[in-house]
């Protein structure tokens, strides 16, 4: 069950106290992000911020899932807003993964026809394709092309690998997405800040901890020496953004290390990590939501993606003890 906080207003306020309320800077983060979720968010992420916020239960958040599971035990339905269609996709899995694993809820019979699925998907060597060819015919974003035989692809691979070890998963399809996972991290060199969260993500729940350490260690170093961190908000602007990524599309420690117990958090000092969350607490708009980060391509996936956005900035600045209201 999730811990309780405290919030500005009650849920059980009458509407007609609520509805258009100005906002106000004497609020609480969290009052000001409760109202903006009520407004524009999807069931799911409405559900999601009473779980983690609220005090809610669990149940209601597998309900408002269930509802984007597809015939092959994938999930579809614009789960990730930037795949439309009802079609099932590693990615919509991956996100629905990450959804069960904030509950408590990663395992059991569901995530092994969840792993069986990923295992009809792969590719020759094992891993995921980052986009499935079913995607075609539906929109989806331009930056992620649809192909008849896509490669692997670590940033869809990584994660799920990841979480699944650290929920202690076993089934046959991790073996070889595991090994696939390991040569792709290790083989890192030039890389860009999604690919560096992929394995963050993997190496966070990979069993063998002295292996993961050591491959931490070294993509730390490659992150500074690459300046694939802003490590001062300040000059935001003195530090690169990777090609074919939005304007001022920045990555901070917190995107690295949204947990103080993930290895990357080692990457930073203190300083330049309560820099970092400091940034992230101010990027709180007025309506009470955090804004999305990369290019956006159609108005429904904006609005869909802000909530998302907002729930995951709240977790991580309460995961690294910053008070929310």
């Amino acid at each position: 069950m999730a811990e309780s906080v405290a919030r500005g207003q009650s849920p059980t306020t009458p509407p007609a106290d609520r509805a258009g309320a100005e906002p106000s800077p004497h609020r609480s983060v969290l009052a000001r992000a409760e109202e903006f979720v009520w407004l524009t968010a999807r069931v799911l992420e409405q559900r999601r911020f009473a779980y983690h916020f609220l005090g809610a239960a669990a149940e209601p958040v597998e309900t408002a899932l269930a509802a984007f599971r597809t015939d092959d035990d994938g999930y579809g339905h614009a789960l990730e807003p930037d795949l439309r269609g009802p079609v099932s996709q590693p990615l919509h899995t991956a996100h629905a993964l990450r959804v069960l694993d904030a509950i408590g809820r990663c395992g059991g019979q569901r995530v092994e026809r969840v792993c069986r699925y990923l295992s009809e998907v792969s590719t020759p060597d094992g891993a995921l394709p980052a986009i499935h060819p079913s995607q075609r015919g539906y929109p989806y974003a331009p930056f992620v092309p649809v192909v008849d035989n896509p490669p692997s692809d670590l940033l869809a691979t990584g994660p799920v690998v990841g979480l699944l070890h650290r929920n202690q998963v076993w089934h046959a399809w991790l073996f070889r997405a595991t090994d696939y996972c390991w040569a792709a991290v290790e083989a890192l060199d030039k890389s860009h800040p999604y690919e560096i969260h992929a394995a963050v993500a993997f190496l966070d729940g990979a069993p063998d901890r002295s292996r993961a350490q050591a491959a931490a260690d070294r993509l730390g170093r490659l992150v500074r020496a690459q300046r694939l961190a802003v490590l001062d908000p300040r000059r935001r602007d003195d530090y690169p953004v990777a090609a074919g990524y939005a304007p001022g599309e920045h990555h901070f420690p917190h995107d690295y290390a949204r947990v103080p117990d993930s290895l990357a958090r080692a990457w930073f000092t203190d300083e330049e990590m309560e820099r970092s969350l400091d940034h992230l607490a101010a990027e709180q708009k007025p309506d009470g939501g955090w804004p999305v980060p990369w290019r956006q391509w159609a108005p429904g996936t904006a609005l869909e993606w802000r909530p998302i956005v907002t729930i995951e900035a709240l977790r991580t600045l309460r995961a690294h003890g910053r008070e929310l209201g």
